[in-house]
């Protein structure tokens, strides 16, 4: 359950401050995406102490079936094993961080909740990368 908020936690976020942004603000747009990697990022740093640890056994989490023609099938799945715990805290604390920054660097720009959007779609696309089950 924890790997599925990491990952899709940022996409949510991405949604909200995209569609809504002008609605909910500046500050709410920013505040929405970078709490989502700041909570990705707490909850990524106990499984990689756990695969340290060696308390960890390395799983497949299935989201859905993303092709199905004849005999060929395709699951859309997510990989945790230990380099996946390595590259979760990796992504998840540099991209919190990055989002951190930004809300200073940006201060003066009127599209920040598109840009916070965008942040918050690349985190996810990243960390999509990190736990692919497999290279399709």
């Amino acid at each position: 359950m924890a790997l599925e908020l990491i990952v899709f936690l940022p996409l949510l976020a991405a949604i909200v401050a995209g569609l809504f942004g002008w609605w909910i603000g500046k500050t709410a747009a920013k505040t929405v995406t970078t709490g989502a990697l700041f909570i990705g990022a707490v909850l990524s740093w106990p499984i990689f102490f756990q695969y340290i640890l060696g308390h960890a056994r390395p799983a497949v989490v299935p989201v859905m079936t993303w092709i199905q023609s004849g005999t060929l099938s395709v699951d859309w799945a997510l990989r945790l094993d230990s380099l996946t715990a390595v590259m979760l805290v990796v992504v998840t604390t540099v991209s919190s961080l990055v989002h951190l920054y930004s809300w200073g660097y940006m201060e003066e720009d009127p599209g920040q909740p598109r840009f916070f959007a965008y942040l918050s779609l690349f985190s996810f696309a990243m960390l999509m990368l990190v736990t692919a089950d497999s290279l399709v």
